[in-house]
């Protein structure tokens, strides 16, 4: 790369930069398999809750720094339980290890990260930056690097979403423009991933998030992915086949009265799900009003069909804007916040709330999901005061509103694309990633 293009480069991220100055950050959560741990991002701060022992759990790294110095905008633990990821604007990406919660890891990236997961054998971590480039490294001893090799790319589309499916065979990777891609994941994966299994190609606005489930019917397992148009879709992702579509906007009863469906009106912007697909947990964001609470599907892998099972609403303001669950499905755990809020004087708000009984009862015909209060959720105060920073955060009814609208808005920034002046969109044109790998 010459000078010139350096100097193009740093225009450009300084120009993005400036204009994201208290850029706000939705919260996160992220659950440990079997619900050792419960994780939540928020701004740049990591905050772990140990559900075993009780408290909240301090994380270093070798720097003796617990925190990222930017925006978190990926987290997650692996399929064992025994790592995690968290990775963000600082273009960092932290590999913890779960029994210490040391840093074992640190990766640098060139830009902005949006994406990360671990390989299903902890033996790689993936990660997706601004540009549409997806790159690995390996976590075996012998071969850590603190930088990515590149494994594919989208170019020029913000990476959504990146997961393993649960055998490890694929990698699956979407993005602002309406793309799921299905990559076989190679044997060797440092020498690039050059095989494309599939399309899954149905959406008309930007795919938010995906999860993977399946059953020991159903080995290979299927899709669900969520996006802008407020659908849930159910896909055959070997083939690329769309199997069902769950128009969940208007099943809400959330669609403006006029019924107009413009971009991201009422987008899904989380969907979490059990390994089996019994429960599908859907979060739902609009322009105008919102969705106080989630939407419950069912997924019938036998005639691959998806339904509504019930709309869990809460009382007080609260529009989730993370979801997680464990293996077992037995409760859902959510999120709605967000850091950086304008005219707060809390730099990071974060509220937390619990699903519980999601399993169907025996003796009852449909499902009966109840919403916990603060002192019945696990972990209760501690675990409160640990993730929202303070246990009496319920309170605060205004900044909660606040946080729901800097939400949207942060939504809408992130995956709606942006409209830049002629100068501006021919200095970045000059630094596509596509126009740098052919030179």
């Amino acid at each position: 790369m010459n000078l010139c293009q350096t100097m193009e480069e740093t225009l450009i991220d300084e120009a993005e930069n400036n204009g994201r100055d208290g850029e706000v950050a939705p919260a996160l959560i992220a659950v440990h398999p079997l619900e050792k741990f419960v994780a939540v991002a928020i701004g740049s701060e990591l905050r772990v809750f140990d559900l075993e022992r009780g408290f909240g759990t301090n994380l270093l790294d070798d720097s003796g720094a617990s925190q990222h110095s930017d925006s978190i905008r990926t987290i997650g633990f692996s399929a064992s339980g025994k790592l995690f990821a968290s990775a963000g604007d600082d273009k960092l990406v932290k590999v913890w290890s779960t029994d210490s919660w040391q840093c074992i890891h640190k990766v640098f990236s060139e830009k902005r990260v949006s994406a990360a997961a671990i390989s299903c054998d902890d033996h790689f971590v993936s990660f997706a930056d601004k540009f549409g480039i997806v790159w690995i490294v390996s976590l075996k001893e012998n071969e850590r690097s603190d930088k990515g090799t590149q494994i594919l790319a989208h170019y020029c589309s913000i990476i959504t979403s990146l997961e393993f499916s649960p055998d490890g065979k694929f990698i699956l990777s979407a993005d602002r423009d309406f793309k799921i891609r299905v990559t076989v994941f190679p044997k060797k994966p440092l020498s690039g991933a050059h095989e494309i299994q599939s399309y899954c190609l149905g959406h008309t606005e930007f795919v938010s998030c995906v999860s993977f489930i399946g059953t020991s019917e159903y080995p290979q397992g299927f899709l669900l992915s969520g996006g802008g148009d407020s659908t849930v879709r159910l896909w055959d992702f070997t083939s690329g086949t769309l199997l069902d579509t769950c128009e969940v906007g208007a099943q809400a009863g959330i669609l403006g009265s006029n019924g107009d469906e413009g971009p991201c009106c009422h987008a899904v912007t989380d969907i979490c799900a059990s390994p089996d697909g019994s429960l599908v947990a859907v979060a739902i964001q609009r322009q105008v009003s919102n969705l106080h609470g989630v939407m419950l599907l069912t997924c019938d892998l036998s005639s691959r069909r998806l339904s509504v099972s019930k709309v869990v609403t809460m009382q007080e303001t609260f529009i989730p804007s993370s979801l997680g669950m464990s293996v077992s499905g037995e409760n859902l755990w959510m999120v709605s916040g967000a850091s950086n809020l304008p005219g707060s004087v809390s730099s990071a708000l974060a509220r937390v709330k619990v699903i519980s009984r999601l399993k169907q009862m025996p003796d009852s015909s449909e499902l009966e999901p109840a919403v916990l209060e603060d002192n019945e959720v696990p972990g209760g105060t501690k675990l409160l005061e640990t993730l929202q920073g303070s246990a009496s955060i319920a309170q605060e009814e205004e900044t909660l509103a606040a946080a729901a609208e800097a939400v949207k808005t942060a939504m809408r920034n992130l995956l709606i694309k942006r409209q830049y002046s002629v100068e501006k969109r021919e200095l970045r044109k000059k630094s596509r990633n596509d126009r740098k790998l052919k030179q």
